[in-house]
């Protein structure tokens, strides 16, 4: 046994020989290195059980305030595109295409509807396109040329970011889907 091990097993009230248990220490292995004071650290599925323990199911027609804000960011963004393509509104001089606005706005109603109606799928789906739209904010942040632009990215960012996290909370209170299900 080399010489650091045997000063900390002194110290701590053990002996020299290596095989005997020490009577004087504590018998509780949730005690941290020898202290009486300081509880052992969760581990994290220990952390996840507590944390499972304190989620409530949502209730049929139960709907947090971040599911409601999603639901209408997307009835917004499926109105605001067709509205736009209406308006004549066009990207970088180019005229936009009705088929690519009438999915898009398709998508959107579906994840809308998906989503007033609690379904695991559309808030998922809707938090990955989320996830996409906040990495473009940031990644377009780092060439924004005008002040515009930066507070654009930055409320796109903080925004998005914020709703995300929201959700995460709202997808932990659903149910998850039961296999071979697209409920």
């Amino acid at each position: 046994m080399g010489q650091r091990s045997r000063k900390r097993s002194i110290s701590q009230g053990g002996s020299h020989q290596s095989g005997s248990p020490d009577p004087a220490a504590p018998a509780d292995p949730a005690l941290d290195r020898g202290t009486l004071t300081k509880p052992r650290r969760l581990s994290s599925e220990e952390r996840n059980a507590q944390a499972r323990a304190k989620l409530t199911l949502l209730q049929p027609g139960e709907r947090p305030r971040a599911l409601i804000i999603a639901v209408a960011v997307t009835l917004l963004l499926s109105l605001a595109n067709v509205g736009l393509w209406a308006g004549g509104f066009e990207v970088k001089g180019e005229e936009t295409r009705l088929g690519g606005v009438l999915i898009f706005a398709a998508i959107m109603l579906v994840a809308a509807w998906g989503m007033w109606m609690q379904k695991y799928w559309a808030v998922l789906g809707f938090q990955s396109l989320l996830a996409i739209t906040v990495v473009i904010a940031a990644l377009s942040l780092l060439v924004a040329s005008n002040v515009a632009a930066v507070l654009l990215c930055l409320t796109v960012l903080f925004l998005g970011g914020w709703l995300f996290w929201s959700l995460i909370r709202v997808l932990g209170r659903m149910q998850v889907p039961r296999p071979g299900g697209l409920d």
